[in-house]
C-alpha cells in the first residue's frame, strides 16, 4: 500500500518531537557540574593555588577534560567529529537494543526485532546530527527524515500545520516518550530503551517504507539468516545501514546549505 506524503508527515512529525527526551537521555549526564565547570562565568576560582583547591575539585578538572556533551573537551570539538560522537552513541545504544530486545520491556514482546527498531536509531542520529549543525526546525528534521529513511523529498514550507494536527502531534509526541516526557526522572537505560522500541512502533505505521531505509550490506543480511551467529549478523547490519544514514544526512545538510 502507498504511504501518501501527508500520511507521512503525520508519522513523523511526533516522531520528531518524541527524539529530543530520548536523545537527551542518550547523552551522558552532569552529576558532577561539569558544564559549570567550563562555562565562562562560572564560579570556580581560577587563580587559586594548588593548596587551595580540594582534591575533589583536581579530580572534576580531570573529568572535564572528557569527550561528553557539556565538558570542555566537548567545547574544543569540531561539528564533524560531535556528530562521530553521535554515531557511535546512538549507534552502539539502538543496536544493543535490537540484538537484546529484554531492554525494550513488554514492548519488546509485541512488536518484532525488524526494521522499525533500526529506523527508529537512524531516525535519532539524524535528528541529532541536524542538531550539531544548528537544524532544529521540525519542518527540516521531517524533510531529512523523509529523505533519508524514506526516499521522500518533500517541502513543507508551503503547508500550514493546524491547531488540531499541532495538538495531535503533541499527544502523540507524548505517549512515545512515555517516563521521559518532563516528569524528572533519571534517563535510565530502560527508560531510554524502552522510549525505542516506542518510537519503532511509531514507524510500524509506514511498515511499507521501511524497506528503503539504509541497510547494511547483503553479506550482513546473509550472515543474519545463520543461526547462533545471525544475531552478529543483525548487528553489523544495523550498524553499517546507520553509518550509511549519517553519510546521506551530511550530503542532505550540505545540499540545503546548512553543513
Amino acid at each position: 500500500m502507498t504511504i501518501s506524503d501527508d500520511d507521512l508527515v503525520r508519522v513523523l512529525r511526533p516522531f520528531v518531537r518524541a527524539t529530543r527526551p530520548v536523545l537527551e537521555g542518550l547523552r551522558e549526564s552532569d552529576p558532577f557540574g561539569l558544564r559549570a565547570r567550563v562555562t565562562p562565568g562560572s564560579d570556580r576560582p581560577e587563580d587559586a593555588t594548588d593548596e587551595e583547591r580540594s582534591l575533589a575539585d583536581k579530580i572534576l578538572d580531570a573529568l572535564a577534560s572528557v569527550k561528553v556533551p557539556g565538558t570542555s573537551a566537548w567545547a574544543a570539538m569540531d561539528v564533524p567529529a560531535r556528530t562521530d560522537w553521535w554515531v557511535y552513541r546512538v549507534g552502539r545504544f539502538t543496536t544493543l537494543i535490537a540484538a537484546i530486545p529484554g531492554l525494550g520491556g513488554a514492548l519488546a514482546r509485541t512488536l518484532p526485532v525488524s526494521d522499525a527498531v533500526g529506523a527508529a536509531g537512524e531516525g535519532l542520529l539524524l535528528v541529532a546530527i541536524a542538531g550539531e549543525h544548528g537544524v532544529r526546525s521540525e519542518d527540516r528534521l521531517v524533510e531529512l527524515l523523509a529523505s533519508v529513511l524514506f526516499q521522500r523529498e518533500l517541502d513543507l514550507a508551503a503547508r500550514e500545520l493546524t491547531a488540531a494536527e499541532d495538538a495531535d502531534a503533541d499527544a502523540r509526541a507524548e505517549e512515545l516518550t512515555g517516563d521521559l516526557a518532563g516528569d524528572g526522572k533519571r534517563a535510565t537505560l530502560k527508560r531510554v530503551g524502552s522510549a525505542v522500541w516506542r518510537l519503532g512502533r511509531a514507524l510500524w505505521g509506514v511498515e511499507d517504507e521501511l524497506g528503503k531505509r539504509p541497510h547494511g550490506r547483503f553479506y550482513h543480511q546473509w550472515l543474519g539468516l545463520l543461526p547462533v551467529v545471525g544475531v552478529v549478523g543483525k548487528y553489523l547490519g544495523e550498524w553499517s545501514g546507520l553509518k550509511r544514514a549519517a553519510k546521506q544526512a551530511r550530503a542532505w545538510l550540505l545540499r540545503r546549505g546548512f553543513a
